[in-house]
């Protein structure tokens, strides 16, 4: 949470649909989807509507995500409608961490409307922006960067990693 409030100078909002998800960070705005069971796709339309555009979004479950690789997916912005940062994640690129204008919310709802419920579905609406993989490792590793944590192995393992990066500071 600090990463994206050092990154872009604004306390983030939590698109999240678990009742309890306003206790989860005391204080932090908490959103559910504007049109719940539609997945990762969902969540991203309502935080392209639910937050003032510009909006760069982060997966809750990305631990290791930097601010100035948020600053440069913002500024990937400039001159288009999304920003994405590659990887060697199974999509190639990383639509949960990546900045979207105004202009995605429309290009969501149609995918949505259409029932193509990728989380890149809408992207051959828009025009995106890539951050080349000789980019994003001017902000880290892409495989520290873009680590996800969904089992408790992963989390064991962004433990390990975390220490192993804190102790060579």
């Amino acid at each position: 949470m600090a990463v994206l409030e050092e990154a872009l100078g604004t306390p983030p909002t939590l698109i999240a649909n678990a009742p309890d998800a306003p206790g989860w960070v005391p204080g932090l705005r908490v959103v559910p989807d504007l049109r719940p069971g539609l997945g990762a796709l969902g969540g991203l339309y309502t935080a392209v509507m639910a937050v003032p555009a510009p909006v760069v979004v982060v997966a809750w479950d990305l631990p290791f995500v930097t601010a100035p690789l948020l600053r440069a997916l913002a500024a990937g912005l400039a001159g288009a409608d999304a920003c994405l940062p590659e990887s060697g994640g199974r999509r190639g690129i990383e639509p949960l961490c990546a900045a979207y204008g105004p202009a995605a919310g429309p290009a969501i709802a149609s995918a949505l409307e259409a029932g193509d419920l990728r989380a890149v579905g809408f992207h051959d609406r828009i025009k995106v922006s890539i951050l080349s993989p000789g980019q994003v490792r001017l902000f880290g590793d892409p495989a520290l960067l873009f680590f996800n944590v969904n089992t408790t192995d992963d989390l064991e393992e962004a433990d390990r990693l975390w220490r192993r990066h804190a102790s060579s500071r």
